[in-house]
């Protein structure tokens, strides 16, 4: 069977495409890196020949006038109605960390994301759970380990029950163990990752690509039993080889 074909889009600035592409690959899709200025010069590429969208991340533009804003102004200002679009076909979109904020920012997620409560960044490593919801990436998702690198994480909406009600809240911060404490951010509700209405956009600020394999996590081998990021990838590369 022919695997799916996932576009991972990378800006000048973010740093984990090349992670991404390999969660993709082991997952079972076929990742093809394409850079934003590539899409935007071709943007028909995305609807004609993509099964699977992934907005990587890092810090695009070095996060100038805001985490993901440059980013942002860019897809929305000339990329036009082609990411709605493919939103529309039913295909499955992922925003990671900056992508997450790219998301939000252009209106296809809800909420948004502030600095820090610590008012730094932070690398650490966090435990999310899944929650039922529309997401169809968090579907039967077992918890999960993975680390976190961000300033500008602290996810912000102004009635997070209504969220959760609505089947939006795709994945929580949990405590784990000593090296996944809980909340590292102070978002609202524990909220780590949402999703939009139809459950096939999820936007997350930790990194799953980074904890795809046992022996990324720093306790492996020390009596963890850490999840593995790589369910999550799998998840949406099932639905997009369902949708054709």
């Amino acid at each position: 069977m022919r695997r799916p074909r996932a576009m991972v889009l990378a800006a000048p600035g973010t740093n984990r495409d090349h992670d991404v592409a390999y969660a993709l690959e082991l997952a079972g899709a076929d990742p093809h890196i394409t850079l934003l200025e590539e899409l935007l010069a071709n943007p028909a590429v995305l609807l004609r020949d993509t099964q699977l969208l992934v907005l990587a991340g890092g810090f695009s533009y070095a996060d100038a006038l805001g985490a993901g804003r440059m980013w942002s102004l860019a897809v929305t200002h000339r990329l036009g109605d082609v990411l709605p679009r493919f939103v529309a076909l039913g295909r499955p979109v992922i925003g990671i960390c900056n992508g997450f904020q790219v998301l939000t920012r252009t209106g296809l997620l809800p909420g948004a994301l502030g600095h820090n409560a610590s008012g730094h960044f932070q690398c650490e490593w966090v435990r999310l759970e899944a929650p039922a919801s529309n997401s169809i990436w968090t579907r039967d998702l077992e918890p999960i380990e993975c680390p976190i690198a961000h300033g500008e994480g602290r996810y912000v909406h102004p009635d997070p029950a209504t969220l959760a009600a609505g089947g939006q809240v795709a994945l929580r911060y949990a405590s784990g163990n000593a090296s996944a404490p809980g909340n590292p951010n102070g978002s609202v509700a524990d909220i780590a990752g949402v999703c939009d209405e139809s459950g096939v956009v999820l936007g997350l600020m930790p990194h799953p690509e980074n904890h795809v394999i046992a022996r990324q996590h720093p306790r492996r081998g020390r009596g963890t039993a850490a999840g593995l990021g790589l369910a999550l990838f799998q998840q949406g590369v099932r639905y997009a080889e369902a949708m054709g």
